[in-house]
């Protein structure tokens, strides 16, 4: 009984069979490595640990895939230093972004939604390729994102964690915990982040990193009774974030919203508050019931230059979930209800319109899924759900993933899967709000904006086989998957350098995208990871079909990792590097008549080199050291018309490359157990 309970903590109530299966591979992977497929899920499934995250300089979830091949990252703009992920070639809002298992990263926070969770809070990343689950909701298109929060039970009763950099970026990270009863444990989770210094390496006249500062609290509480099978969580969370960039001469008490000085500011304050209950039956281990309550409200007031936008979102969600068998454990099924409650008050004022887009969105929906796993070769999910959205209508999501192992250590994968979201079309693309573009919307008809909803199908099939090379343990494998478009909005940034416009898909979009992965042990402790990846992403616009842009083509991945064995007296060193080549990409429009200040059609390609050094003095403290973009690597002319930001010219949305240049950074982690 015990036993079953701990799986349940570890994965934060999600219990479904797809659940409980990522659980048990959680644990063992805290035992071996820090990144790994895990070999016996159904689903194509990534599991990272926070071992992984130690690797980098990992300050915040955006910045915490930077060793993982499975997801791309790259900056959003020029200006605010947002880091921005896709995978599968599809940006952000296509993923669902959960924590344990709530939708977490979505409507107004999709911009900026993962530099909000610390790194330190995580306990360990799922990433799944595909289609995901139908218990978390019909909105996952290319994939989901789970993240797992350090539980209190688990946690040691001190932890301190000190970050510098040299782009005057300065972290503190503390992490208290104490057992409250024999049932109740605590921790309190407190982050700060600040850049107070003003950088401009490439001499344009504007910050290359914005000044920011973000206090970030929670507190947390788990109650744990194995005898009565109960568990459960409550967490308290606030945030508030701000960010000041532009020219470097702007002063925001004197400039903001005129014309003597371009400049810009996003503030946000954030509020979270969760609730989890947990029993498993007593007689029946088998058998389960979770019930998930979250509500939030965001805040978000900025502008851009002339441009305003602000959001406030206040949504509630609720998720009851029965885990059970049918005659046996081979057959397992979860089924259940969900809830989500979406109120936007949202007002955009650009040079070209003005408008408030205050709205409701609301669905109830009810799942059920199917897992037949015989632990040998073959297991299936089937997974269906049936939503009711006062925007949307009515409508089925059905999933499929299977798995089947060919050979020995050779798995196949194949899944299918239906997602259909609304989609947020300012909040998503706040960076577009930095230059001097009109926005235009072309349909009026639809549901959103006048727009409506995307919906997609993506197919994918994966394959991984484990081998011995020359003595050593390898693994090599590819992910082959396809997302089809039947509708979508579209955001053409190729009609005009001087508009974006916003319209529903006539015709055909998709993307295709190829993985091919290599690991192998080169020696004791030394560890290879590689990866290519291939994609293939075509819209039909209004002036033809085109690549998506700033997308890259092909991309190639590689990290090496070596550790030192640990020794009593002399303590332990890790060595870390990660190298990314990025291939050209596909630019926006920027060619404007009688100017000469404007992209070719292809970025170049360029490479990217990052490195760390640990010094694990003990068990409770160690050092580390880095650098990024080593190669010193930046851009060039990152803002178009930066000598006249108030012109027709000016756009600092267009980002393929770094804009920064080299960066080290430093750091400490001390801890009480």
């Amino acid at each position: 009984m015990q036993k079953q309970i701990f799986f349940l903590v570890c994965f934060g109530f999600t219990i479904s069979s797809f659940a409980q299966d990522t659980l048990q591979t959680v644990k063992i992977e805290n035992q071996t490595r820090s990144l790994k497929r895990a070999s016996h899920l159904t689903t194509n499934t990534t599991l990272i640990t926070s071992k992984e995250f130690l690797k980098a300089a990992c300050c915040n979830l955006a910045e915490s895939f930077e060793t993982n091949p499975s997801i791309d990252v790259n900056f959003s703009d020029a200006l605010t230093g947002t880091k921005q992920i896709k995978m599968l070639g599809l940006t952000s809002p296509y993923l669902m972004i959960t924590e344990e298992n709530v939708p977490s990263v979505r409507g107004a926070s999709q911009a900026y939604g993962l530099s909000f969770t610390p790194g330190t809070w995580v306990e360990s990343i799922q990433i799944t390729k595909g289609a995901g689950s139908v218990v978390n909701g019909f909105e996952s298109i290319s994939g989901q994102i789970n993240t797992e929060l350090i539980k209190p039970i688990n946690d040691i009763p001190f932890f301190l964690n000190v970050y510098g950099s040299s782009d005057a970026r300065f972290e503190l990270n503390t992490h208290f915990n104490t057992k409250i009863s024999n049932k109740w444990s605590s921790s309190l989770f407190l982050h700060g982040n600040t850049r107070t210094i003003k950088t401009d390496m490439n001499n344009d006249g504007f910050m290359d990193n914005p000044l920011a500062k973000q206090v970030n609290v929670m507190n947390r509480y788990q109650y744990y009774n194995a005898e009565k099978g109960l568990v459960s969580f409550i967490n308290f969370r606030y945030m508030n974030d701000k960010k000041l960039s532009g020219q470097t001469d702007f002063d925001k008490d004197r400039d903001n919203l005129t014309n003597h000085f371009w400049g810009s500011e996003i503030n946000t304050e954030r509020l979270d508050i969760a609730t989890k209950v947990g029993y498993i039956f007593k007689d029946m281990p088998f058998q389960s019931i979770g019930f998930q309550n979250a509500f939030n409200t965001h805040n978000q007031s900025s502008y851009f230059g002339l441009n305003q936008y602000n959001i406030n979102q206040k949504s509630v969600y609720s998720n009851l979930i029965f885990n059970s068998i049918i005659n046996n454990t081979m057959h397992k099924f979860a089924t259940g209800l969900n809830f989500t409650f979406d109120k936007y008050q949202e007002a955009v004022a650009v040079s070209n319109f003005s408008n408030d887009f205050n709205r409701i969105d609301n669905s109830i929906g009810a799942f059920f899924e199917y897992t037949y796993d015989n632990t040998t070769n073959f297991s299936v999910i089937l997974g269906g759900r049936i939503d009711n959205h006062n925007r949307l209508g009515t409508f089925v999501t059905p999933r499929v993933h299977l798995r089947y192992n060919a050979w020995t250590k050779g798995i196949w994968r194949a899944s299918i899967g239906r997602g259909k979201r609304m989609a947020n079309i300012f909040a998503e693309n706040q960076s577009l709000l930095a230059s001097n573009r009109s926005f235009e919307i072309l349909n009026t008809n639809g549901n959103a904006y006048g727009l409506n909803p995307e919906i997609a199908w993506n197919y994918g099939v994966s394959f991984n086989q484990k081998f011995t090379l020359f003595g050593k343990s390898a693994d090599a494998g590819f992910d082959l998957y396809r997302t089809d478009f039947q509708s979508q909005v579209v955001v053409d940034l190729y009609q005009s350098a001087q508009q974006v416009l916003f319209y529903n898909l006539i015709g055909k979009s998709f993307a295709n995208s190829l993985q091919v992965d290599f690991n192998i042990e080169l020696i004791k402790h030394l560890d290879l990871r590689a990866a290519y990846k291939f994609y293939d992403i075509q819209t039909d616009f209004i002036s033809g079909t085109s690549e998506r842009p700033l997308q890259a083509k092909h991309r190639f991945f590689a990290n090496i990792g070596f550790e030192t064995h640990k020794q009593k007296n002399a303590g332990q060193w890790k060595f870390d590097f990660t190298y990314n080549w990025t291939g050209e990409q596909k630019l926006p429009n920027t060619k404007i008549p009688l100017s000469h200040d404007h992209f070719e059609a292809y970025s170049p390609a360029y490479s990217l080199l990052n490195a760390q050094i640990t010094k694990v003095f003990s068990s409770v403290f160690e050092l580390y050291i880095g650098a990024e973009n080593i190669g010193n690597y930046t851009q060039h002319n990152a803002i178009l018309g930066a000598e006249n930001p108030f012109g027709t010219r000016f756009d600092a949305s267009i980002v393929y490359a770094p804009i920064f240049g080299q960066m080290y950074y430093g750091g400490l982690r001390y801890k009480i157990k």
